[in-house]
């Protein structure tokens, strides 16, 4: 018996007991994969071969293996807290120097850069473009922008609205031009709509519908009490221009017609399914008189979708409507979902896209080299990396508000290290048997 064979055996079990202490010690590390020792046995061969009878020399520690397996995504409350539910690493760039990670734990550093927890790597996606649109392809480092969303005029509303079919006809002298909003036997019933300008002030769009026939009904539409096609003052003294629905005998609108403003020679009206305000400029009426507030109306004008009109025996009502336009918006808080898409919500009840997490993916996980804080570097054995968004392909998803916990099974580990221990004194007693071998052959000469 060799003392080589124990003191090999001393090795191996010492760091088996190594790496099942590392585990343990780690066993709250967010992102933390447990590792195995793998050991293999060590024979002595000639150039002729190692011969049908020849006894071992031991054995010498194979590899230390990381185990990838999934770890338990538990939740953190922390908004810019991430764990990948499936595979994948969060990429890291310091200064250039790139490594991978699967501890989501961030934090936003001076600058607005999401960054680790030693503020020394910022993470790794994709940007946007001035519309919100994912710049996919381009690595750059995920930044927060906490800068004011900038208003938008309104373009479009939209709504459903019931005209009820036994409402009566408001007298035709009114009808013929007698309406007045201030009166309500001139009209059936108003609906109001909130709309924007292009600096963000929020006007009031009233529409009043007045059934004129059988089939037929007027809308006139004023903005802030005037009428929108009237640059001019008082508002009681420009009528405000009446477009006609029209229906069929099943209640469905079949047009709207609406009487041109432009001078002659084009005084066709206008048919469509829509209204459109082209003629509106933002601004208020005092004494009467109007004064501008220094913004527009959207360049392209106003567009009220009336397609989804209907004149059923029911009563008039309409649908909230939806319109695009909105105030100027602070940034309230961010939001992150499972294709790691962050977005910037803002106290207008708009959001925004400003990045997405990438995360990288190697053909050979087991041969990316371990460089602590929970990181990794490519190596020629994991091949090179490849970037996509979660949720594409085999990517996992990303979890926020939660962290991926170690995969460290405390259990086996315990096991494991009670192997070890035992293996450990196991070797220590070989070594003793020769030592006795030894002292008893000195003995007999």
């Amino acid at each position: 018996m060799s003392f080589n064979i124990g003191l090999s055996g001393l090795y191996a079990a010492n760091k088996q007991l190594d790496v099942t202490g590392n585990n343990i010690a780690n066993v709250a590390t967010a992102g933390f994969k447990s590792s195995r020792a793998e050991f293999e046995d060590v024979y002595s061969a000639t150039r002729l071969g190692s011969g049908s009878k020849v006894i071992g020399n031991g054995v010498r520690l194979a590899n230390v293996s990381q185990q990838f397996t999934q770890g338990d995504i538990n939740n953190t409350g922390n908004v810019l807290d991430m764990g990948i539910n499936g595979s994948g690493f969060f990429t890291m760039s310091n200064n250039g120097s790139v490594s991978y990670t699967r501890a989501g734990t961030f934090k936003v550093d001076n600058a607005g850069y999401i960054t680790n927890t030693d503020y020394t790597s910022r993470l790794q996606g994709y940007g946007v473009d001035a519309n919100g649109k994912i710049i996919n392809g381009v690595l750059t480092d995920l930044k927060i922008d906490t800068s004011n969303l900038a208003p938008k005029s309104t373009s479009l509303v939209t709504s459903s609205i019931n005209l009820n079919s036994t409402a009566l006809k408001i007298d035709d002298t009114v009808a013929a031009g007698k309406f007045d909003p201030s009166k309500l036997e001139t009209y059936t019933k108003s609906f109001s709509t909130p709309i924007y300008d292009t600096q963000g002030n929020s006007h009031v769009m009233d529409q009043y519908v007045v059934k004129t026939g059988e089939n037929t009904w007027k809308v006139y539409t004023l903005v802030d009490g005037r009428n929108p096609d009237a640059a001019g003052s008082d508002p009681t003294k420009v009528d405000p221009v009446a477009s006609t629905l029209t229906f069929d005998s099943s209640g469905n609108l079949t047009q709207v017609s609406t009487p041109s403003t432009l001078p002659p020679p084009n005084p066709n009206p206008i048919i469509s399914s829509d209204l459109k305000l082209t003629g509106w400029k933002p601004g208020t009426v005092v004494n009467g008189t109007f004064t501008p507030n220094g913004a527009s109306a959207n360049p392209a004008g106003i567009t009220i979708s009336m397609a989804k009109t209907t004149q059923y025996n029911a009563d008039t009502a309409r649908s909230i409507p939806t319109q695009d336009g909105y105030a100027t918006g602070q940034i309230t808080n961010l939001t992150i979902d499972g294709t790691g898409t962050l977005f910037a919500n803002f106290s207008n009840n708009q959001s925004k896209a400003i990045g997405q997490v990438a995360l990288a993916s190697f053909t050979n996980e087991q041969g990316l080299q371990a460089i602590g804080g929970t990181s990794w570097k490519e190596t020629f054995a994991s091949g090179i990396p490849g970037y996509d968004a979660p949720e594409t392909g085999t990517l996992g998803s990303i979890a926020s508000n939660s962290l991926e916990e170690s995969n460290v099974n405390l259990t086996n580990e315990l096991v494991d290290l009670i192997k070890g221990q035992s293996n450990y004194q196991a070797n220590a007693k070989t070594i003793s048997t020769q030592s006795t071998i030894m002292q008893t052959i000195i003995q007999m000469t």
